[in-house]
């Protein structure tokens, strides 16, 4: 099962790209106004996302599907 959790875009550059599923701040999805993006993984907790807000992929489906996330259609 895969767990997801968002951070601060300027923590991307701390992430250990080893121990999650995305290979670099690069291909990250980042939000809108570019200030948060989020990495997912598999199994146990990386200790560098220890204490943040974990999501389902029913939860970060919504997340992203806000307004944060999706420009509108127009």
């Amino acid at each position: 099962m895969r767990t997801y959790v968002i951070i601060d875009s300027g923590e991307a550059d701390f992430v250990d790209f080893t121990q999650v599923c995305e290979t670099s701040a690069d291909t990250c999805r980042y939000s809108l106004d570019g200030t948060k993006t989020f990495v997912k993984f598999e199994g146990n907790t990386p200790d560098f996302l220890e204490g943040k807000t974990q999501y389902t992929h029913a939860e970060i489906l919504t997340i992203l599907a806000g307004p944060e996330w999706t420009p509108d259609s127009p």
